[in-house]
């Protein structure tokens, strides 16, 4: 996957297109992420305790990693990239500018 938790990416497709966010939590294997921001939903939660509070909820959702691209904050868009190995080490790097992630 591409995508890494603590990225800045942008989103590419759906409702939330064009939105900038960082990814909170990142799940290879379903190859989804979560997107501050990005997809929200209302939970609605009945209180379990005493004390416990009951209603409505808003959080984040999970979306496709195909969904999103990484930020690159020189061109102020979302970018595609490639992986190279420096110095033994895998390395994402932008296809248009050459800048490195990581």
């Amino acid at each position: 996957m591409h995508i890494k938790k603590g990225d800045k990416v942008q989103v590419i497709s759906g409702e939330y297109k064009g939105h900038v966010g960082e990814v909170i939590k990142a799940f290879p294997k379903e190859n989804r992420v979560i997107v501050e921001g990005a997809n929200i939903q209302t939970k609605h939660q009945k209180a379990r305790q005493m004390g416990e509070e009951s209603g409505r909820f808003e959080r984040e959702g999970k979306i496709s990693a195909s969904k999103v691209l990484l930020y690159s904050e020189s061109l102020k868009k979302g970018v595609r990239t490639s992986t190279e190995i420096i110095d033994g080490k895998k390395v994402r790097v932008c296809k248009k500018t050459d800048e490195k992630f990581d």
